[in-house]
């Protein structure tokens, strides 16, 4: 089959499935992204293309992210027109993300050409982290802003053949005019290879000795370090952490940029905001910010963890949750329900209230302190999310099948016996 994935970030969502499908040999695979220096795959041929447009800085408020995605939609387009005029390949299905808008245009290139799109989030003011902490209120101009911001979905819903949503949660925030378009099934993560390590060490720069997992390590893990996903919450618990625990460790995985939500007032950003809040409370050589790191190093980190924290206002499920709980971490998270879906209390984690810092704490130290009780729920977590999540018993026969419904049975995808 000929297939053309789409995806401003490469290889975002796709990171397995195109992997997947490019190590069957089977396949003519073309990866259309903007990212300038994509990861190279074997057997996927990557082009970059522009946007045509990108609106100015001061461009009208509520049509400004129409305005930029529809930029990308024609860029990617034309893109991919050249890429048939020049090079041949007319692919049998489309793969993408909608957000950005860079499918828009796709069915005026190929009207032939099924679309399986991905609708990863719609914006409201309620149910979501807009208007979720009392710290950072909505302005009156706040919910036309978000509708104004799902033009790119509403039109693209219209595009597309087939669209996904990665959770139940996900799906239920458009509206029920698209369900029936939408099939829900997460990408997969590979429980395969993330697994628990008994034997797992780690060493940080500034001790002498390795950590291993007698140690009593906290680990709090986000891809940026902003209220979206807890941090000043976080924070705030860190103080009466540490001071209970006085043998305890705490290590911090996430930039200092701001992915989604306001950012800080603070000109340090909010890791420094709050370090002016509640720094000198905190034992600051037992805390550990780590910044990004490789992912095997990741993946140390959670292993080695005793409490993992999985804080987040209402959003889309980070793939380091079900990847710690496929570690069979022992995961302490915000009791928000994106996360139900994925944890219930006192069998896969153990959920907190999003706003209760000195609760948090005191659910961490029980947890350091008496790890014996709590040892049930980092098995059934990962037995939970193998059955749920696993990319390769679980999500990809799904993806495939979907796949297989759009086009001729000749070029469906075979999976392997057994699966």
């Amino acid at each position: 089959m000929k297939i053309m994935f789409v995806h401003q970030n490469m290889p975002g969502q796709y990171r397995e499935l195109v992997q997947w499908l490019a190590h069957t040999g089977e396949h003519q695979i073309y990866f259309l992204t903007q990212r300038q220096k994509p990861p190279s795959f074997e057997g996927v041929a990557t082009r970059i293309y522009k946007p045509h447009h990108k609106p100015a800085e001061g461009a009208y408020g509520l049509s400004k992210n129409w305005e930029e995605s529809a930029g990308n939609g024609l860029g990617a387009a034309r893109a991919a027109r050249r890429i048939e005029k020049t090079e041949g390949f007319k692919p049998d299905i489309v793969i993408g993300h909608v957000g950005w808008g860079e499918l828009t245009f796709f069915k005026d290139v190929w009207p032939d050409v099924p679309i399986i799109g991905f609708f990863e989030y719609f914006y409201s003011d309620k149910g979501g982290p807009v208007g979720f902490d009392p710290e950072d209120p909505v302005t009156d101009d706040t919910a036309f802003l978000l509708r104004a911001r799902n033009a790119v979905p509403l039109a693209n819903i219209e595009t597309v053949d087939l669209g996904l949503s990665p959770t139940y949660w996900q799906r239920d925030r458009f509206p029920q005019s698209f369900h029936d378009k939408l099939y829900v099934c997460h990408d997969g993560i590979r429980t395969d290879q993330l697994k628990p390590n008994p034997k797992v060490t780690l060493k940080l720069g500034r001790l002498d000795q390795e950590l291993t997992r007698d140690d009593e390590i906290v680990t709090y893990i986000a891809r940026n370090l902003e209220r979206t996903r807890g941090f000043h919450v976080f924070m705030r618990a860190l103080p009466k952490i540490l001071k209970e625990r006085p043998n305890a460790r705490v290590l911090v995985l996430g930039g200092n940029e701001t992915s989604y939500g306001s950012k800080s007032k603070h000109p340090g950003g909010l890791r420094a905001e709050m370090e002016a809040e509640v720094g000198k409370d905190i034992d600051w050589g037992r805390a550990h910010f780590l910044g990004k790191l490789p992912y095997a190093e990741y993946q140390k980190v959670i292993q080695i963890s005793r409490c993992h924290l999985y804080l987040t206002m209402p959003f889309v499920l980070s793939w380091s949750l079900l990847e710690a709980m496929s570690m069979e971490a022992t995961v302490v998270a915000s009791d928000v329900a994106p996360v139900r879906e994925a944890i219930t209390h006192g069998e896969t984690g153990l959920l907190c209230d999003f706003f209760k810092p000195e609760a948090l704490a005191d659910q961490v130290v029980d947890v350091l302190a008496n790890p014996t009780k709590y040892d049930h729920l980092g098995p059934t977590a990962r037995k939970h999310a193998i059955e749920n999540y696993d990319f390769t018993t679980k999500c990809l026969p799904e993806h495939i099948a979907r796949i297989n419904g759009l086009v001729s049975e000749e070029k469906q995808i075979k999976l392997p016996l057994g699966m």
